[in-house]
């Protein structure tokens, strides 16, 4: 039975747990990208984003509980300044886990994980200013098919002068 296990243990105890959880959160803040196994990805996602959450409200007491769970300065300053201005309106999903082969040592499961705004290829396309086709015949639609109608009886009626 499982009752009471709402996270992964990742085959330590609780002191090597949280150490791990730190480094690793740590390198994100620092890099905004790294490589681990898929567990240990699912895992920090679990522990960062709180994290970052608790990064968008810039007080003492917010401070604290960040430095209480990271025990870096470096990391606490850079989560607090550029991390927190980029990802200030997104309201949660901070990180994203992209699947990556197999380790080739033990067969584990790799992953990337990364903080989102930092991608760029990952970057929404500019949004189109059209407004949005529906099949009803609502004004837009209608408003193009008669002026598709009225381009192709401009063009028959070129095509008739023409001939006389």
């Amino acid at each position: 039975m499982r009752h009471g296990k709402k996270h992964n243990h990742l085959g330590r105890k609780k002191g090597h747990r949280v150490a791990l959880l730190r480094n690793m959160s740590i390198a994100l803040i620092e890099h905004k990208r790294i490589n681990t196994t898929l567990a240990k990805a699912k895992a920090l996602r679990c522990f960062i984003e709180p994290l970052i959450t608790k990064a968008k409200t810039n007080t003492t007491h917010s401070r604290r509980v960040v430095f209480s769970n990271l025990q870096s300065k470096k990391a606490v300053i850079e989560l607090f300044g550029p991390i927190a201005a980029k990802v200030g309106d997104r309201p949660g999903g901070y990180t994203r886990i992209i699947r990556t082969d197999y380790r080739k040592g033990d067969g584990a499961q790799m992953a990337m994980i990364e903080l989102v705004d930092y991608n760029e290829v990952y970057k929404p396309a500019e949004t189109r200013t059209s407004s949005k086709r529906t099949r009803r015949g609502s004004s837009s639609s209608s408003s193009s098919n008669s002026s598709q109608t009225s381009a192709t009886a401009a063009s028959a009626a070129s095509v008739s002068q023409e001939e006389e």
